[in-house]
């Protein structure tokens, strides 16, 4: 997520949490006290986006650490 565009007071997110959410149109919307975010509302659909990115950086890493292992060659069979 390069960035937050919308948001709401802490009042106003109280007041109507459904509606603070439904204005962020799918995106996350910053919870603001005063003029600091004290929280960000994520969707289900983009925090599940955001952890399955999480998930592919890890794997990515893991893969990258492992790209210069020897390559150790075996059968279907040897693996059954």
């Amino acid at each position: 997520m390069a960035s937050v565009e919308v948001t709401a007071s802490l009042s106003e997110f109280k007041k109507n949490p459904l509606a603070t959410i439904a204005a962020g149109n799918g995106a996350a919307v910053a919870i603001l006290d005063g003029d600091e975010p004290v929280f960000y509302c994520v969707p289900a659909p983009a925090y599940e986006a955001m952890i399955d990115r999480l998930d592919d950086l890890e794997l990515k890493a893991i893969a990258d650490a492992r790209a210069n292992d020897p390559v150790i060659k075996i059968t279907l069979a040897e693996l059954s």
